[in-house]
């Protein structure tokens, strides 16, 4: 654990983003609140630029989120915050990019990303117990997003795409 150098000011901007515009302070549920606070940012990226951009969107948001979770870790001397969730942000925009832009689809891909998160079966619960920093907490969920993303290429070509 790294020692506490100074307080973050909740108008800082990794305070900002790594809690994704304060999503994260959520008493309860914090990555589940974070996770709905990103799906409309998501929602109009892929629906004005399209499925790609949305993926690079997610690229983005990783590297945002690492650059501002290594400051929140180094500056509040916490190791896994719950309240920074900018990993979820990158991980539900990328598995979003797979999905189609259907109420149902966007559901399931919620619902799917978000039981990836929380069960973490493995390499995600893995990723989640060896890879320590700024980077352990972004990648466990965007490797959730990839498999959530891999599940709804999946279920679409099951039922047709018709969802």
């Amino acid at each position: 654990m790294s020692q506490k150098i100074a307080p973050l000011s909740l108008w800082h901007p990794a305070v900002i983003l790594s809690t994704w515009f304060w999503s994260g302070l959520s008493p309860k549920a914090p990555g589940t609140v974070g996770s709905l606070a990103a799906l409309p940012f998501g929602i109009l990226i892929f629906h004005y630029l399209g499925a790609p951009a949305l993926g690079v969107a997610s690229l983005i948001a990783f590297g945002v989120g690492w650059w501002s979770t290594k400051i929140y870790l180094e500056r509040t001397g916490k190791t896994d915050p719950g309240e920074v969730v900018i990993d979820e942000v990158a991980g539900i925009w990328l598995a979003l990019h797979a999905a189609a832009l259907t109420p149902v689809m966007i559901l399931v891909t919620f619902l799917l990303f978000r039981l990836l998160d929380i069960w973490k079966p493995w390499p995600i619960g893995w990723l989640d117990l060896k890879v320590k920093g700024a980077f352990g907490v972004m990648i466990d969920d965007y490797v959730a997003g990839l498999i959530a993303a891999v599940l709804i290429v999946i279920i679409k070509r099951v039922y047709d795409g018709n969802f």
